[in-house]
């Protein structure tokens, strides 16, 4: 067979027909670009994994299997992912054998043979999986998992109690490994978006007790060459660690008239040698605003400079509000702290009705709370009822190999009338209405290896991103063009109106002119009768769309989780049932091979 041969299907034995069609397109790229030789060790190479792999998993006896530690996590956010690294590292340090893994990484079989797990996953949108956690997360709710007595594990959540489904994932993998016959070690713990010190309590619990469960084993640290090395992106500097990066501009994108304000914000990382790739995020630590601030103690009649002890230093009032504490997000554990002292009959009505308190929450920021329900609350009491305000991220809208040591976002301002007064949003309000251009703030970027361009530069891609879900396909579009990628480029963009809400346009007018971009489908819903949204688009295209799935494109989604993403993925299940003349399971099977092949990934919120 010559490298630049094509082999179909209908060339091959009728074995073959256990390949999916996603893995026949793989196969076929990679035999595109192979030598005779290269074709001939890999033809070696597979024989040999075949040949391992005919011991059947369920045939392993209980004294084969070696006592050590796995950590999975399955992150949208990055968050659980740095848990588990830092769990890793702990670990580690006390000489207990671990290995990390993401869980889309991770060989489902393999739990037969694992005597330790912990499972580190954060939920998002309706209690839904991280996207890297759904093939683990419906593998075990069904009924190949089978038996997994051997098995000691514990479970760490992570979500936001302000939505109904609070670590749902977690709670799901928790009862679905103890349906299997695993044993917990702890019990599970449910982390709020201020983790911390619930983390680090868990883990010092967590390590006496594996420590304890694998005393008598040999200690030598191993690792699977799977395992996740913690992303060196960003040097010294993280979330716990930010750089004090500079504004450079906050520039208006949308129209005069548009319904929305989104802004193109351009930050200076000089000096600091962050380096980010194209699908990152950046987060960005914010101040509250003052008058807001000011209102609030106006309101309780606390006096600004009273001193209080937040994390074991002293501040006074103000400065805590304006830098430490969540103010623009209500949440129940507030509610719950604060009518312990205010004692309002109302309010405890509220909190005894988890779905009334989440509509109630849903358009108050905490001083509509106190004004609703007003109370005597000493400057101390107030602070321990809050949470720590937590940094924002944004996808960032920019490739490095483009804009150098610059890093660009593409910000919706938040801002709304409410209860008889202005309402802004925290970070957005900081970035486009409060922090004047040479204003220093602080920042760190989150690594998002979930998204990311094809590795080869041929392989077509097709981004659908409505709103401010563009920013990271303009980074995407930076990069390919830098590498002069010869793989084509598809975009799927929506909004109100094209003449007000067209983002970047001049840009993606020129990407198309210099032929980095073959394609753009645009959807605005508010110019004619009937409204228009990407996926509707999609469904009118869907036989091209098809085509390049099948040629081997790589499939990207970024915006609005609850609403958009879900009806992509269900306008995506028609278009492979309809071209791909497929039932609708094995249209879900089909971009479920995709998300496993790393080739429909998405970047939601």
């Amino acid at each position: 067979m010559s490298a630049n041969s094509q082999t179909t299907s209908s060339q091959l034995p009728a074995a073959s027909v256990a390949l999916t069609d996603v893995q026949w397109s793989l196969v076929n790229q990679a035999l595109t670009t192979l030598s005779p030789q290269q074709m001939l060790w890999l033809s070696g190479y597979l024989a040999g994994m075949a040949q391992s792999a005919q011991v059947p998993v369920g045939l392993v006896q209980p004294q084969d299997i070696k006592q050590s530690l796995t950590i999975l996590y399955g992150s949208q956010t990055g968050n659980a992912k740095a848990i588990a690294s830092e769990l890793k590292s702990k670990f580690a340090e006390q000489n207990v054998p671990v290995s990390l893994f993401n869980m889309a990484d991770y060989k489902h079989k393999q739990l037969k043979s694992e005597t330790h797990l912990v499972v580190v996953v954060s939920t998002h949108g309706e209690g839904d999986a991280p996207d890297d956690a759904v093939e683990l997360h419906q593998f075990l709710a069904s009924k190949k998992v089978g038996k997994l007595d051997q098995l000691s594990y514990a479970v760490l959540g992570l979500g936001d109690s302000s939505y109904e489904f609070f670590c749902q994932t977690a709670k799901d993998f928790d009862q679905r490994l103890a349906k299997t016959g695993a044993k917990p070690l702890l019990e599970r713990v449910d982390c709020d978006v201020d983790y911390e010190g619930v983390v680090a309590t868990w883990t010092a619990q967590l390590l006496s007790k594996i420590q304890v469960e694998l005393k008598q084993n040999p200690l030598i640290t191993t690792s699977s060459t799977n395992s996740v090395i913690v992303a060196t992106q960003g040097e010294q500097y993280s979330k716990k660690n930010p750089f004090t990066a500079t504004l450079l501009q906050s520039q208006k994108i949308t129209g005069r008239d548009s319904v929305k304000d989104i802004r193109h914000v351009e930050i200076s990382l000089a000096d600091s040698g962050i380096q980010y790739q194209p699908g990152d995020a950046l987060g960005v630590w914010f101040q509250n605003d003052k008058v807001m601030v000011q209102a609030l103690l106006d309101l309780l009649k606390i006096e600004r400079e009273t001193s209080i002890s937040l994390a074991g230093q002293s501040m006074s009032v103000f400065d805590a509000l304006l830098d430490k504490l969540e103010l623009t997000q209500s949440y129940p554990t507030f509610v719950k702290a604060y009518n312990e002292v205010a004692q309002h009959a109302e309010l405890a009505e509220k909190l005894a009705d988890k779905a009334i308190l989440r509509v109630y929450l849903a358009e108050r920021q905490i001083i509509d709370v106190v004004r609703d329900f007003p109370a005597t609350i000493s400057a101390q009491q107030l602070v321990d009822a809050l949470r720590n305000i937590t940094p924002r991220l944004y996808s960032i809208a920019s490739s490095q190999a483009e804009v150098e040591d610059e890093v660009h976002l593409t910000v919706a301002t938040v801002e709304y009338q409410a209860h008889g007064s202005k309402h802004q949003g925290g970070a957005s309000a900081f970035l486009t209405r409060r922090l004047e251009e040479g204003g220093e703030l602080k920042v760190f970027v989150e690594p998002n290896t979930n998204f990311r361009l094809p590795e080869n530069n041929d392989a077509p891609v097709i981004m659908i991103g409505p709103g401010t879900g563009i920013a990271p396909f303009r980074a995407f579009m930076q990069q390919r063009a830098v590498d002069e990628a010869q793989g084509k480029n598809w975009l799927f963009f929506g909004n109100p109106n094209y003449t007000q809400d067209f983002l970047y346009q001049v840009e993606w007018q020129r990407f198309v002119k210099d032929g980095v971009v073959d394609k753009v489908s645009l959807a605005f819903s508010r110019d004619q009768a009937e409204k228009i949204y990407v996926q509707h688009r999609i469904l009118e295209q869907g036989a091209e769309l098809f085509t390049w799935l099948q040629e081997g494109a790589y499939l990207y989604v970024c915006g609005d989780a609850e609403h958009m993403a879900k009806d992509v993925h269900e306008a995506l299940i028609s278009v492979v049932q309809q071209h791909g003349n497929k039932s609708a399971q094995e249209a879900e099977s089909y971009l479920s091979d995709l998300r496993r092949a790393k080739r429909y990934q998405k970047d939601v919120y």
